[in-house]
């Protein structure tokens, strides 16, 4: 017996690893659009593996420090601890520029890769029964990488972030009741304060990391649990091996199996190991050749050019990453006869447009399986272009984040038609309303949506179905190819 062979045998007889075997089989469907996940998760790897790299150097304090780095603008000034630290990162610590980069593109790719993998997901139909659960863990994920981000770009205190993390806490404070108790908890008491940069890196380190672990681990034991879905087959599959448990599996001559097109009790696709495995290896290498091309030619944030937090100006432009310009804009178009008292509790403008408003959408998303619902299990995808209804709704819905996020960026879209912010903000709320309603409408009457009704509603008109399968309409014999 060979010395490998002995040390599996060792970790078998107390792991088990022979029945491991089962998951070594599982099936993954043959499609590229199902690694999108993939890529979301190693995006995550990524992150951590950089953020630990970053946090070596990285001094959570705002205390002020004399700097001496290689930043001759700032030599011999007195800098917050935080500031510093990231100069000293971005010039000095060697690939510290580099790893930075990576980390920056990592957390936008792995929210985009997130959001294209749950618009497959809806568009397609896979969050219907049995995987309600892991859609709810999916929207989970997505809000807790939005605020995983925004405590990520407050960490260099530079003017940027102060004027983010401002916003921020007044946001949080605005909650109705609970305003200032979360406001202390989130950002160390009042802002600005000494505590804030320290509690926003905690929760940027540990907490919202362990959580989107977390979810990430009860996501992957649900996928074990159940099986992926797969597209609808064009015709029955004829493999090398029979589907186990599958009544539809019949054996074939030389071995083979032949597996219904309509039986959804087994998935046709590749096996966990080793095809899949591979695929993966070679996505993973495609995620990090392109983060590295992105870090590589892509500059990040500039905190030199912002320079360090002062209390007494603002930044002329201030806008969030693009995956938050949504909510921003939702802040921007909340008018302020909407902050009103109900009940002697006061309701602000800032708490509807920063919280609720983004919080209706996270709620509508999380709840729509739930609308959208089956009652038997379903574990084939279904075409976009036959769900007239969903389809429709998932283009408002994308239509209405667009357009909250042009409304994110009013300053440069009144820049660019030479007005002013005040009399673009009519527009832009008319538009939030208008146009997701009539993307809707097309895209509802494009597919057939209102043309089914009146075609069902013609054909019994006259008191009689319509059979279209009735052998003298055609003049044949009435056989079902």
């Amino acid at each position: 017996m060979s010395r490998i062979q002995a040390m599996y045998d060792w970790a078998d007889s107390r792991l088990d690893l022979d029945g491991a075997s089962e998951f070594m089989g599982k099936a993954f469907p043959d499609d590229d659009s199902f690694l999108l996940g993939e890529v979301a998760l190693f995006c995550f790897v990524v992150l951590v593996s950089t953020g630990i790299f970053l946090g070596f150097f990285y001094e959570p304090s705002t205390t002020a420090v004399e700097y001496e780095g290689s930043v001759a603008q700032y030599q011999g000034d007195q800098l917050p601890a935080a500031f510093s630290s990231v100069l000293n990162i971005t010039y000095d610590v060697p690939f510290g520029m580099l790893i930075r980069r990576i980390h920056h593109w990592a957390a936008h790719l792995f929210v985009a890769a997130m959001a294209l993998h749950m618009l497959r997901v809806f568009f397609t139909g896979a969050y219907r029964n049995p995987r309600e659960p892991n859609w709810l863990v999916g929207t989970g994920l997505a809000g807790l990488s939005m605020f995983a981000a925004y405590t990520g770009y407050a960490l260099p205190y530079d003017e940027f972030a102060s004027t983010a993390v401002g916003i921020g806490y007044n946001v949080a404070k605005s909650v109705p009741i609970l305003g200032d108790p979360l406001a202390s908890i989130v950002f160390g008491g009042s802002f600005p304060t000494s505590a804030t940069i320290p509690r926003l890196f905690f929760l940027h380190v540990l907490v919202i990391p362990v959580a989107i672990g977390g979810l990430i681990a009860v996501h992957m034991v649900i996928l074990m649990r159940q099986k992926h879905t797969e597209a609808e087959r064009e015709r029955d599959v004829v493999g090398p091996m029979p589907p186990e448990g599958s009544e539809s599996g019949r054996a074939a001559d030389g071995g083979v199996a032949t597996v219904d097109r309509d039986d959804d009790s087994v998935v046709v696709g590749l096996p966990a190991f080793p095809n899949q495995a591979a695929v993966s290896a070679v996505v993973f290498f495609l995620t990090m050749a392109t983060l590295s091309l992105l870090a590589g030619f892509l500059p990040v944030h500039n905190v030199a050019a912002y320079g360090p937090n002062d209390p007494a100006s603002t930044p002329t432009l201030i806008m969030p990453d693009w995956f938050l310009m949504w909510g921003y804009g939702f802040l921007k178009l909340t008018p302020a006869w909407m902050s009103v008292d109900v009940l002697g509790i006061h309701v602000s403008s800032e708490f509807v447009g920063g919280l609720l408003l983004p919080g209706l959408v996270f709620g509508a998303v999380a709840l729509w399986p739930f609308v959208d619902r089956e009652p038997e299990p379903v574990h084939f995808t279904a075409n976009p272009l036959e769900r007239p209804f969903p389809t429709a709704v998932g283009i408002a819905g994308v239509t209405f984040v667009m357009v909250a996020s042009i409304a994110g960026m009013d300053v440069i879209v009144a820049e660019v038609l030479h007005t002013s912010t005040a009399a673009l903000k009519p527009y832009l709320t008319a538009a939030l309303v208008l146009v997701p309603a009539v993307a809707g409408a097309i895209t509802y009457a494009v597919l057939g949506g209102f043309g089914d009704d009146e075609s069902d509603d013609a054909a019994g008109s006259d008191g009689e179905p319509v059979d279209s399968a009735d052998p003298d309409s055609s003049g044949g014999e009435g056989d079902d190819d």
